[in-house]
């Protein structure tokens, strides 16, 4: 598939439809993507067709669902370039996946007066476990602090590591775009005996992923970020340590056997994938994978970065002071996430106005407080790009937010 932006658009049934008259842009793929016509034809398909049990049936339609299921696991499995799908484990979303490290491997690794090392800019989704832990096991959660224009300030990295059993960052920041030196601090956790987890939400929709040269220990990311439905989340983990990891949740499926005496767990992935998975979001799933493919994740990743360009000059151009677009500049270290603060006007006020206009972005904290409190804000107004969006959009996100300005203006 060659890339073109107006042939995408229109592989996207919700991109077609208006909204106070006004055609759709859609600028918050940073909390959901859309859905291209293909995947939405396989969930479909699924449920018509092939409606079955996984793993349970020895007829020939719960067959064709564990075939498929087990389909997209080896999809995803190349998707991020892992040695072996069953390292592949599926959860509902990324906060289970970083969950499941949390309860699983933490509690059966981490004492008292051990520390896990997250970044100031991370989402709630990896702060929240590490400080159940430090609250039920007396663990510490240390902070890597940020440089002014959003980048990791790794000044003080041997000190920040001492006494560190995880580094657990983001592999782009859901609120400034910043894409962190993943590789850098993972080869810094495995010099001091410690592992690395990455929040790869998103990473993965965004750029080609490659295991081996993130060098982490564990990749969290999501379906409904990728093209893919909502309800389906991806854990990877190095197949040594899944396999030395208690199971996270126990029931049917994560089992060999049970007796009145005790139970044995299944091998994995299946050990943590206790009870019905979601077949169908996970077959969707392999699809968005297959369209993401043909569209080529280099692909991707050379036009938002070209998008990202173009957005950061036209809103500084524009607007100038009056909005400030928090984090880096450099698009070789951010993604194509912008949070914005616009004039005195709060974000909500400024997300209406935009939604008046057919222009879809996200106001709020964005699962980043203590980010929020870093930037000294308590919101931002945030458009985020994705494949399907062009200059087109960004210059009708400027005129909106030109709107924005007429109405509050005295």
């Amino acid at each position: 598939m060659s890339f073109n932006v107006s042939v995408l658009k229109k592989d996207f049934p919700l991109l077609s439809r208006e909204e106070n008259g006004e055609p759709l842009i859609y600028l918050d793929s940073a909390a959901t993507s859309q859905k291209p016509q293909k995947v939405l034809d396989v969930i479909d398909s699924y449920y018509r067709e092939i409606n079955a049990n996984v793993h349970r049936g020895a007829y020939r339609l719960a067959e064709q669902a564990t075939t498929a299921m087990e389909e997209a696991r080896e999809k995803v499995s190349s998707f991020i370039k892992s040695d072996r799908s069953e390292e592949i484990i599926f959860t509902k979303n990324a906060t289970e996946s970083m969950n499941l490290v949390a309860r699983s491997w933490g509690e059966s690794n981490l004492n008292e007066g051990d520390v896990v090392l997250v970044s100031s800019l991370e989402h709630h989704a990896n702060i929240v476990p590490w400080h159940q832990l430090a609250e039920s096991r007396g663990i510490e959660v240390r902070w890597i602090p940020l440089t002014e224009s959003g980048l990791f300030d790794l000044t003080d990295l041997d000190r920040l590591l001492d006494g560190v059993k995880l580094v657990a960052v983001s592999g782009a920041s859901n609120v400034l775009g910043t894409v962190p030196p993943v590789r850098m601090l993972a080869d810094a956790a495995h010099n001091v005996g410690a592992l690395c987890l990455v929040d790869a939400s998103q990473y993965v929709p965004h750029r080609p992923t490659d295991l081996a040269e993130l060098g982490c220990d564990f990749l969290a990311f999501t379906g409904h970020k990728m093209c893919g439905p909502t309800g389906i989340g991806v854990l990877w983990g190095r197949s040594e340590l899944l396999e030395s990891m208690p199971a996270f949740l126990g029931g049917g499926e994560m089992i060999l056997d049970v007796t009145k005496e005790g139970f044995t767990t299944n091998t994995i992935p299946w050990k943590f994938e206790a009870g019905t998975p979601p077949i169908a979001e996970i077959v969707g799933l392999g699809a968005a994978v297959d369209y993401l493919e043909s569209v080529g994740m280099e692909n991707v990743l050379d036009h938002e970065k070209t998008l990202t360009s173009y957005a950061l000059q036209t809103l500084s151009d524009r607007f100038g002071n009056d909005l400030i677009i928090h984090g880096p500049n450099d698009v070789s270290v951010r993604g194509g996430v912008l949070s914005m603060c616009y004039q005195d006007v709060h974000p909500h006020d400024v997300s209406q106005i935009l939604d008046s206009h057919g222009v879809c972005v996200r106001a709020g904290h964005h699962c980043a407080k203590p980010l929020m409190k870093l930037l000294d804000v308590n919101a931002t107004v945030r458009a985020s790009l994705y494949l399907y969006n062009d200059e087109s959009d960004v210059d009708a996100l400027a005129d909106a937010l030109e709107a924005t300005g007429q109405f509050f203006s005295p």
